[in-house]
């Protein structure tokens, strides 16, 4: 019998995480934030997106009062275009639309209006500046719940700000605020004082959304490397992750 003098290489097959079957942070919609710029982008992007196991997505445009002058009528629009060319595309995906709400003056103007766009019509989704912490975050926070609904903040991990993870986290847990991280923080996209903040986070138990912040293809392609990362698995076991409610 002869052997051969070389092994055969076995096949590295990836070994996926739990499955999340809703992602609730996106800019999908094309044109109007800084997200996909054109129709053909976004079903890329979905069609993506559809190949990682999701059913469901709820994209979040901006509403910036200095850059991105969203509102209800615009993103319904841009919304009711995406659904039926998607569907047209054999894409099967669940689309809905809410906002991530930027933080600013204007922010008050916007809990006013009578169309609120929140996610599920239960969440606020905000964010703020990078680099300082609005004054009145706390007056804003409190006023999401005061309109109703539960304040949502995006990618806490990213906010330079943040000195004292544990104090200023545990602040904002004293708020009510319920945390969305970036799966793609947890691979070093947005640099390691991101993916650090990640890691403490989910050590903390303190994440309950996990979102896939997709604005273009190299996002999505990144998630298939991150529902294989040892982190992915122990989210899950440290922290009630809530997307899959939502469907």
């Amino acid at each position: 019998m002869i052997f051969s003098l070389f092994k055969r290489k076995k096949k590295q097959t990836k070994k996926y995480g739990p499955k999340l079957r809703v992602d609730i942070h996106s800019h999908l919609i094309p044109g109007i934030d800084d997200g996909s710029q054109s129709m053909e982008e976004s079903l890329t992007l979905l069609k993506g997106l559809e190949d990682l196991g999701y059913e469901k997505v709820i994209t979040t445009p901006h509403i910036m009062s200095d850059t991105y002058r969203n509102n209800a009528e615009n993103i319904g629009a841009g919304l009711k275009a995406l659904r039926k060319t998607a569907k047209e595309n054999g894409i099967g995906l669940q689309i809905e639309a809410a906002a991530e709400y930027y933080l600013d003056d204007a922010f008050y103007d916007e809990l006013a209006k009578t169309h609120i766009l929140s996610v599920s019509n239960q969440y606020i989704l905000f964010e703020s500046s990078y680099m300082s912490r609005p004054i009145q975050m706390e007056e804003m926070i409190f006023a999401i719940g005061e309109a109703g609904y539960k304040p949502m903040l995006a990618h806490p991990e990213r906010y330079r700000y943040i000195k004292d993870p544990q104090k200023e986290y545990a602040r904002l847990k004293e708020l009510g605020v319920f945390f969305q991280v970036n799966l793609n923080s947890f691979g070093g996209h947005y640099g390691k004082g991101a993916k650090r903040l990640a890691h403490f986070l989910n050590e903390a138990g303190m994440i309950d959304f996990l979102g896939s912040d997709t604005h273009h293809n190299r996002q999505v392609e990144m998630l298939s490397d991150v529902f294989c990362l040892d982190v992915y698995h122990d989210v899950f076991k440290r922290n009630m992750i809530k997307n899959d409610m939502l469907l």
